[in-house]
C-alpha cells in the first residue's frame, strides 16, 4: 500500500513497543490479590480493551476504583520493561512533528511511564484519560485525528489488535495491522504486515507519504 496521508495514527503496546512481559507479571499478581480465576481473565482482558473496562467487568461494585489504582500502579511501576519494536525508531524519526501520534488504550500516566522508558516522544498522546468510550469505539482515533487537524479520511491506523483496528475502521480511517501479537488471519486491515520494519514515510508537502510491504 502507498498513500499520502496527512497524519499517521499509532497504537502503542504491541505497535511500538512490546510490554507483554510485564502485562503478563503484573495481571498475574492483579488477579491473584483480587482472587479472579484464569477463565474469568480470559474472558474479559482482551487485548486492546483499557483497564478500566476489564477491571469493571472483573471487580465490580465498590472495589472497582481501589481494584484499578492496583494494577495501574504495579504497571507502572514495572514500565522498564518495554522493549521497543522493530522499525519504530527507524519510522519515526522520519515523520515530521505534528503529524503523528500515540493513541493508547492505557492511562496517560502508564503510556507516559512506557514510552519515557523507550525513549518515545510523541508530540500528541491520546490515553484512556482522554475519551469517554474505548476501542473499538472509534472515539480515540476520531479525538487524535481532530488535535492534529487531520481528516479522518486522510489519517492512517497503525495497530496490532482487533479491537484497535476495528476503531480505526469505524473512524473511516485507513488501516495496517502488524502482526506482533495476533495471527494474520485474525487481522483484518488494508494492509497486514509483521512490524514497522516493513513501513517507510516521507515527507510530501505537509503530508506525509507512506509505504507498507505486506
Amino acid at each position: 500500500m502507498k498513500i499520502t496521508a496527512d497524519a499517521l495514527l499509532f497504537d502503542m503496546d504491541g505497535t511500538l513497543v512490546s510490554s507483554l512481559e510485564s502485562v503478563n507479571r503484573c495481571w498475574t499478581v492483579w488477579a491473584h490479590e483480587y482472587g479472579v480465576t484464569a477463565e474469568a481473565f480470559a474472558r474479559y482482558a482482551l487485548h486492546g480493551r483499557t483497564a478500566a473496562d476489564i477491571v469493571a467487568d472483573l471487580v465490580p461494585g465498590e472495589r472497582t476504583a481501589g481494584a484499578l489504582r492496583r494494577i495501574e500502579d504495579l504497571e507502572v511501576a514495572d514500565a522498564g520493561g518495554v522493549r521497543v519494536l522493530p522499525g519504530t525508531r527507524e519510522l519515526l524519526s522520519s515523520l515530521p512533528d505534528g503529524r503523528w501520534a500515540v493513541v493508547t488504550s492505557a492511562t496517560r500516566r502508564l503510556a507516559e511511564a512506557r514510552l519515557g522508558a523507550a525513549e518515545l516522544r510523541p508530540s500528541l498522546l491520546i490515553a484512556a484519560d482522554d475519551i469517554t468510550r474505548g476501542k473499538p469505539d472509534p472515539e480515540p482515533y476520531l479525538l487524535a485525528a481532530k488535535a492534529l487537524g487531520a481528516d479522518p479520511e486522510r489519517c492512517v491506523v497503525f495497530e496490532d489488535a482487533p479491537m484497535g483496528l476495528l476503531s480505526g475502521r469505524s473512524a473511516g480511517m485507513r488501516t495496517v495491522a502488524l502482526a506482533t501479537t495476533h495471527a494474520r488471519d485474525d487481522l483484518v486491515a488494508d494492509v497486514v504486515v509483521d512490524d514497522l520494519s516493513a513501513v517507510s514515510a516521507r515527507a510530501c508537502g505537509g503530508r506525509v507519504e507512506i509505504t507498507a510491504e505486506d
